[in-house]
């Protein structure tokens, strides 16, 4: 059996076990396993059909990208989507460009949201045998910065150039894996140093100590606290992400480099969304069995405590703003009989 399909083996084995009566079948997308968007598809997939709600085949592992625009057009039900995928989409713009914006708009207006999370932050990190040493040292480097194209190549560029004004391709040589390569990637030193998402703890990092010792860097506090970097962290689907590193446990082999024992770096700022078309009465019936199992998320794996999940601020959450997608109206629904208020900017 593929690695692609053995969660939605799993998956249909746990909704035939737990519930006979689930009524519908429905697809979804998510990325690879050992990261916020997988773990919370992976959730809401198992509590669905636990619930009777609805069995998932989930396939993972996909370029994200690609699934907001499955979605748009029918082809999928449900996707994990960082959220500047649908302003990106809304413009025509960088991965959809080809699309055109009047395309591109069409089809961002035929998706909603049923709920949001934190995806995790961003860090440079690098072997410690490598000759960088910080972020002033990726000049003239190799940076595994991320797959192809997408939302995470994109954040990466963004943030180096914020924090020491190094543009790819200029200043360093930017080098993209897919997802499901990444780890070899890293540890076959393709690149001198990552600039990649990071979680607490991190997958690939962990997977990637087998090569030698690491160390990850936080934002400098100055480029932190800089015009620029402050006003990125209000872009579509951009979000501050600190955390106390002393609520981090530690790792042997990783040691991570902050000025005063906070991790801080922008978010990609995500969640499940859904075509706009979809049932209210399904829609809030997926919403409903999230919120009520906000602990099993919380639980699923030790980095999403820190996601986020609950949230409704949309200065956390990514909603409102150019970001064009809104809850879905059966989300809506879900949230406020739960006695949570959400912006009316983020109503449909």
């Amino acid at each position: 059996m593929s690695g692609k399909f053995a969660l939605a083996a799993l998956v249909a084995a746990t909704a035939f076990a737990a519930s006979a009566n689930a009524q519908r079948n429905l697809t979804s997308e998510t990325a690879s396993p050992g990261t916020a968007p997988h773990t919370a598809v992976a959730a809401l997939a198992e509590l669905a059909a636990g619930a009777g709600i609805a069995n998932f085949q989930v396939a993972e592992g996909q370029t994200l990208t690609n699934s907001l625009q499955n979605v748009a057009q029918g082809k999928t039900d449900l996707a994990a989507v960082p959220l500047i995928l649908p302003f990106l989409l809304s413009k025509g713009a960088g991965p959809y460009a080809k699309l055109g914006r009047q395309k591109g708009a069409e089809l961002a207006g035929k998706v909603a949201v049923l709920y949001t999370y934190r995806y995790g932050g961003y860090g440079l990190y690098a072997y410690d045998s490598s000759s960088v040493k910080g972020w002033m040292g990726l000049k003239g480097k190799t940076v595994v910065n991320g797959p192809p194209r997408g939302a995470a190549l994109t954040n990466a560029r963004a943030l180096v150039r914020l924090i020491t004004g190094y543009v790819d391709g200029k200043d360093y040589k930017g080098v993209q894996s897919n997802w499901g390569q990444m780890v070899k990637t890293i540890t076959d030193g393709t690149g001198d140093a990552m600039v990649l998402p990071v979680t607490f703890p991190d997958a690939r990092i962990i997977r990637s100590l087998g090569s030698g010792s690491i160390t990850l860097w936080s934002t400098p506090i100055e480029a932190w606290n800089s015009k620029g970097m402050q006003k990125y962290l209000k872009a579509p689907g951009i979000g501050p992400f600190v955390v106390e590193l002393s609520s981090v446990k530690p790792i042997k082999g990783l040691t991570i480099v902050s000025e005063d024992g906070k991790w801080r770096s922008s978010a990609t700022l995500g969640g499940e969304l859904v075509h706009s078309s979809m049932d209210f009465k399904l829609a809030k019936a997926l919403t409903k069995v999230f919120l009520d199992n906000l602990d099993v998320y919380r639980n699923k794996a030790p980095f999403m405590r820190f996601t986020g999940v609950g949230e409704t601020d949309p200065a956390l959450t990514g909603m409102c703003g150019p970001m064009p997608a809104n809850y879905h109206p059966g989300a809506v629904a879900a949230w406020e009989e739960a006695g949570y208020k959400l912006p009316d900017c983020a109503k449909p």
